[in-house]
């Protein structure tokens, strides 16, 4: 049966500190996101963009920058999510900034308990996303995404998949970080969340990182890869909010997503933090597409699935 893929847009940058991601979900589709998942044999239906509130751009209240937008896009996004899920579409989350993950993970959380599945998340990021309102040092909500799926964060945005916490934390992995703030990097341990930097990655690969990542999948796992573009080297993606240098290379990155691809579990993605206004005619979007791509099974030649 051929696989459909559902595109959702969320065109907002509400819980970023830095404007234009909101542009991201046009972007993709400038790059060609429909015609290359078209190519990789899938059919793709696109849902449109989701409304939301405007980004009002003020500063933090109680530790929490735009709690009410973030609110009101979380829910939008989880509802349209779940509207993929349950017309038997696999979702594909066009962000807008990482925070909108929280109403995607939800969604695919209530529905694989509602399936009996279990769930997997690979996030692959420059950032933990692991704040919260105690300790985190801007208020940007696109930085907490992770701990309100952990259940330590707002109650609306913690209780949105109808459970909480949405997540384990053995159900969560994380890849490429280089930028974790002090508080946030001891509650990252403390939690015993699964992370991989990039000096693992120096010193062991991205081979032996995405073995440890995927370990365990099974016919019984739904795997969601929350793929935020920072993830990327700077030099082959300048177009984002918060660029850190020392990220993946293209080759690694690559890789990393072929590796996924082999799994065969690939069951929802969000790609994130596309932010047009910092890119360089439109390489950075182009830059996520061929990556997409390689998440969806494109090799340069026959390969088959371990």
């Amino acid at each position: 049966m051929t696989t459909v893929v559902g595109l959702v847009g969320a065109p907002t940058d509400v819980g970023a500190g830095i404007r234009g991601a909101s542009m991201g979900p046009e972007a993709l589709r400038v790059a060609g996101l429909a015609e290359v998942l078209v190519e990789q044999g899938l059919t793709v239906h696109d849902a449109g963009n989701l409304d939301g509130p405007r980004n009002p751009f003020t500063t933090a209240v109680d530790g929490l920058r735009h709690l009410q937008e973030v609110v009101a896009w979380n829910q939008a996004v989880h509802d349209g999510v779940w509207a993929e899920l349950q017309a038997g579409r696999l979702p594909l989350l066009m962000g807008g900034d990482h925070c909108l993950a929280v109403g995607s993970i939800s969604a695919v959380a209530r529905h694989c308990r509602a399936q009996g599945r279990k769930l997997r998340v690979l996030w692959l990021d420059a950032h933990a996303d692991f704040n919260t309102p105690l300790i985190t040092p801007s208020g940007n909500l696109h930085g907490m995404p992770v701990a309100c799926l952990l259940g330590e964060g707002p109650e609306a945005l913690v209780r949105m998949s109808g459970e909480v916490p949405a997540l384990r934390p053995r159900s969560v992995r994380q890849v490429g970080l280089r930028s974790v703030d002090a508080a946030e990097k001891r509650f990252l341990h403390d939690r015993g969340i699964e992370a991989w930097d990039m000096r693992f990655i120096d010193e062991h690969g991205m081979r032996h990182t995405m073995e440890l990542a995927l370990a365990t999948l099974d016919e019984r796992t739904h795997l969601h890869v929350s793929f935020d573009v920072d993830f990327l080297d700077p030099d082959v993606a300048p177009g984002v909010g918060t660029t850190v240098r020392g990220g993946p290379t293209w080759r690694e990155a690559q890789l990393c997503m072929e590796m996924i691809a082999d799994t065969g579990r690939l069951g929802s993605l969000d790609v994130m933090e596309l932010n047009p206004a910092r890119d360089v005619r439109n390489a950075t979007a182009e830059a996520a597409v061929e990556m997409v791509a390689s998440l969806f099974g494109r090799s340069t030649l026959v390969r088959q699935r371990p």
